[in-house]
């Protein structure tokens, strides 16, 4: 029982924690390395899918499992910000082999469950993710837990701005980035950002194919302003209590 880094445990290690689990679980964070506006790091997505999986793990291991984050899978599909300087965007195929490997490596050490954390919303990326998941349990006959907030069930969970659909780099992504590493917010610019209303959902429907398209001239939209250390920490939570749940539901009988 109990939770831990995978990156930091010795192999023998791993092989003790996982002969001696009931219930074991390994969570995979998806990120990417994507521009969230002037105010925001490049890894704003990896940051928040990691610490909600060392938030879920320690309540998991609260509950009775053994809980082991693995490293962060650190690049996504980011071509609707390909333009700004200093995104990186892996191919889907590519992608999706690597979370496909990740999951079934993790599966083949004798883990009971395997998660993936996700908080890069690219619709490419999205429907990679979903399809790993498909992929996976038709190959092992077991589900891959995917915790997906862009569900609508787990999005009414969430703030309003992130419901509207204008929330790259806005007030709920800022808050979050406070809540986890304030030291690299750029506060004063965010401060001085105007609001910027794009419900990217809507822009989608109609064919937007990037940022670009959608009128993100830097990068962001929503209320960067509006952000607080208080809001990040509340969604972390809900963020969290999402993964925890899905994954006691995979295991719970049917």
């Amino acid at each position: 029982m109990g939770h831990h880094k995978l990156s930091e445990l010795r192999y023998p290690q791993v092989q003790s924690l996982l002969s001696e689990a009931d219930r074991s679980v390994a969570i995979i964070p998806a990120g990417s390395v994507e521009a969230h506006g002037p105010h925001l790091p490049l890894s704003t997505d990896t940051l928040i899918s990691d610490a909600v999986a060392q938030r879920a793990a320690a309540t998991l291991g609260e509950d009775g499992w053994t809980a082991v984050v693995f490293p962060p899978v650190h690049y996504g599909v980011t071509d609707w910000a390909a333009s700004f300087t200093g995104t990186v965007s892996i191919p889907s195929e590519a992608t999706h082999a690597l979370f496909m490997a990740a999951a079934k490596a993790a599966r083949s050490m004798g883990f009971t469950r395997v998660a993936v954390t996700n908080a890069h919303l690219e619709p490419g990326h999205i429907m990679m993710l979903r399809k790993v998941a498909k992929d996976y349990e038709a190959e092992t006959g077991e589900p891959l837990v995917f915790s997906d907030k862009t569900r609508r069930a787990n999005a009414a969970r969430l703030t309003d701005e992130f419901r509207s659909g204008s929330c790259h780099a806005g007030q709920y992504e800022t808050s979050l980035i406070l809540a986890i590493r304030p030291d690299l917010v750029a506060q004063d610019v965010a401060t001085a950002l105007p609001e910027h209303q794009v419900a990217l959902h809507e822009k989608i429907a109609a064919g937007a194919k990037d940022f670009a398209e959608c009128g993100l001239d830097d990068a962001y939209c929503g209320t960067p302003s509006g952000a607080t250390a208080a809001e990040g920490e509340a969604s972390l939570q809900t963020l969290a209590t999402m993964v925890v749940e899905a994954v006691n539901r995979s295991v719970a009988p049917q």
